[in-house]
């Protein structure tokens, strides 16, 4: 099955060069997958911005988030014998990992959906306090009824958890912590209550026993979550082999959820696929996809700060149209289109 995606003539539509630091120690290092809203007749956008700080001649320096959510830089002496740089993106010293780069969520808002610029009066998400000390990255963003629900990834030395932030005006925003504790991330909230109850899709990680697979999980408040089940598992040999995790919240359609994913092979190759899950009962898989619904076939999906990357986790739906966020190569946002009906014969196929 060939990409059935329509990539937007104007990709991409940020880049590093189009935004300004957060600070005149950082610079930007990539931008990724955006969480997407409307509001006031807008769309709105929660880019992640990864920032690396200003090297210094003889210093390794490395940024944290303190626990107001200021930018904190730590310098290391290169030739410290305690001090391990061998990777570029995790450094170790004195026997404590630290990230080269942190990230935090910046909005952006759009009349057309093509044009993003920053609003002053809405703020950008910054990591802060223990647990997001190394940022917050890939927010989806779902709506139900008047509130907006932030799921985003809390990154620190005591491992990666999904925060919730909640809002209505996009100006202040309450923190509900951590909802799912370390190693977890990839949570979407269904944006409608199936039996008074909520849903979600996470996806927690095992390095010996299981994999990395999507999850679904209930709560009565959509705060506190349990009856974890597993749904949907890597599969030897295709576009999803070695990790998946979901996207955007699922979408309502008379034949069920229909929720978008991206899956991985070994070789660090992103693609998306979809899973069709029972309108009743969720847990309850349909369909899925047998090949993906779009690869990294254009340029700057090939190449950049981490190529043949497509990753997405917000969209917004229009009758039979998904319009669709996402990173490209982990450096990029790009857009690109599907329809639903189309997207729903390809999983009629794999029944």
């Amino acid at each position: 099955m060939k990409d059935i995606s329509h990539r937007s003539d104007q990709n991409p539509l940020l880049s590093p060069k189009d935004l300004n630091p957060s600070n005149k120690n950082m610079i930007i290092e990539c931008l990724l997958n955006p969480g997407v809203f409307e509001f006031k007749g807008k769309i709105g956008l929660l880019v992640r911005v990864a920032e690396r700080t200003v090297q210094k001649e003889g210093l390794l320096s490395v940024p944290l988030y303190n626990s107001i959510g200021k930018v904190e830089i730590l310098h290391f002496n290169l030739d410290d014998p305690k001090l391990d740089a061998s990777d570029a993106r995790v450094i170790n010293y004195n026997g404590k990992d630290y990230l080269t780069t942190i990230s935090h969520l910046r909005l952006l808002f759009s009349e057309d959906g093509v044009t993003f610029k920053e609003d002053k009066a809405c703020p950008s998400l910054f990591g802060e306090g223990d647990y997001e000390s190394y940022g917050i990255e890939d927010c989806r963003v779902s709506k139900i009824e008047d509130t907006y629900y932030l799921t985003y990834t809390m990154v620190s030395d005591n491992g990666v958890g999904v925060g919730l932030r909640i809002t209505k005006d996009w100006k202040t925003f309450e923190k509900k912590g951590m909802i799912f504790s370390p190693h977890n991330k990839d949570c979407a909230i269904f944006e409608e209550k199936i039996n008074d109850t909520y849903f979600a899709l996470h996806r927690p990680s095992s390095p010996e026993l299981g994999g990395n697979y999507i999850w679904l999980a209930e709560s009565p408040d959509g705060v506190h979550w349990g009856n974890h089940k597993c749904i949907a598992k890597t599969r030897k040999g295709k576009f999803d082999s070695k990790r998946l995790g979901a996207g955007a919240a699922p979408i309502k359609t008379d034949k069920g959820w229909l929720a978008i994913y991206h899956g991985a092979t070994e070789k660090h190759r992103y693609c998306l696929g979809a899973l069709l899950l029972d309108l009743k009962d969720p847990s309850i898989v349909i369909a899925r996809s047998e090949d993906p619904i779009m690869e990294p076939i254009a340029t700057y999906e090939q190449t950049g700060f981490f190529g043949n990357v497509v990753f997405t986790n917000g969209h917004l739906v229009d009758g039979d149209t998904i319009k669709m966020y996402y990173g490209a190569s982990d450096e990029h946002v790009c857009l690109a289109s599907f329809s639903i009906n189309q997207i729903l014969k390809t999983l009629e196929q794999s029944c």
